[in-house]
C-alpha cells in the first residue's frame, strides 16, 4: 500500500517560517485538503513535498524512502502535480499535451503505447476537451487550460496527486463537476490527492482530512470534524467564520 508521510518537517522561505514540526500521513485512496489564508505557505508545502523545494528540517517518506532518494523518473511515477500557476505557453496541441503526462512510464520517446493513446482520449472525453483536442494551448482560455493541465495530470497516473488551486479558472458549474471527476478517478485508481484550496467549502466537500496553515509556522492536521472547526478556522484566517450544516453538507461563510 502506498503511503507519503511528512514527519516533523519544518520549512521557511527567506526569514518567514511557514511550518514547523508538521506531521501528517497520506495512505492510498485519501482525499486531503491544505488549508490556510493567502502567503501562508501551501504552494510552497506542496512543492516540497513534489521534491522540487527544499527542506528546513524534518523528511518526506514515499514508501518508508526518503524523497531524495529517489530520481525524477521514480518520482514522477508516484507523485504529480497540478501547479497554480497553470500552463505556460506551449507550441503544442491539447492532445500532445495530455500525452506528455505518460511520459514518466514511456518505454520509447519515439512511440506512443496504444494504452497511452487510449488513456490520453479518455482523459480528454472525462474533462470535455474532446472538440479541443487539435487545438493549440495558447489558443485556449484559462478554464480550458486548467481542464487541459488537470487532464495531462490524470494521464499520468501516480499514486498522490498534488492539486494546487484546481479550480482556478473554472467557473463555479465546473469546479463541481472537475472535482467530482478527479475524485472518481481517484477512487477507481486507489490514489489519493492533497489540494491546497482558499475555499473552505470546496474542500469541505471533497475532502475528509485537512492540514491547516497559521501565519506562525503553527498548523493542525487531522479529520473534518477536528480541523473544520469555526473557531480555528477564524484564528487561521483572521476573521469570524461561521459553520452552517445540512443533512449531507457542512457550509461556511463570514458572519
Amino acid at each position: 500500500m502506498s503511503k507519503l508521510e511528512i514527519q516533523t518537517l519544518t520549512l521557511s522561505v527567506a526569514d518567514k517560517l511557514l511550518c514547523k514540526d508538521l506531521n501528517f500521513l497520506i495512505t492510498q485512496n485519501e482525499s486531503w485538503a491544505l488549508l490556510g489564508k493567502n502567503g501562508v505557505g501551501k504552494t510552497s508545502l506542496l512543492h516540497s513535498i513534489a521534491g522540487l523545494k527544499d527542506i528546513n528540517a524534518g523528511d518526506i517518506k514515499l514508501n518508508n524512502r526518503s524523497l531524495q532518494d529517489y530520481n525524477r523518473a521514480e518520482l514522477a511515477k508516484e507523485i504529480g502535480i497540478l501547479f497554480q500557476d497553470g500552463l505556460e505557453t506551449l507550441p503544442a496541441t491539447v492532445i500532445e499535451l495530455v500525452m506528455l503526462g505518460r511520459h514518466p512510464h514511456a518505454q520509447s520517446i519515439f512511440n506512443d503505447s496504444e494504452e497511452d493513446i487510449a488513456l490520453a482520449f479518455k482523459a480528454l472525453k472525462d474533462f470535455s476537451l474532446t472538440k479541443l483536442g487539435d487545438r493549440k494551448i495558447d489558443s485556449l482560455s484559462g478554464g480550458e487550460k486548467q481542464r487541459a493541465a488537470i487532464a495531462m495530470l490524470i494521464t499520468q497516473e501516480p499514486n498522490f496527486f498534488l492539486l494546487d488551486e484546481p479550480s482556478n479558472h473554472l467557473d463555479v458549474a465546473f469546479q463541481v463537476s472537475i472535482l467530482n471527476k478527479v475524485k472518481e478517478i481517484l477512487n477507481e485508481k486507489k490514489a489519493s490527492m492533497l489540494m491546497a484550496t482558499h475555499d473552505i467549502n470546496l474542500a469541505a466537500r471533497f475532502c475528509d482530512k485537512f492540514v491547516l496553515l497559521l501565519d506562525n509556522g503553527e498548523n493542525f492536521c487531522g479529520d473534518k470534524d477536528e480541523i473544520l472547526d469555526p473557531d480555528k478556522l477564524s484564528d487561521a484566517y483572521g476573521c469570524k467564520i461561521k459553520k452552517l450544516e445540512t443533512a449531507n453538507h457542512m457550509y461556511f461563510y463570514l458572519e
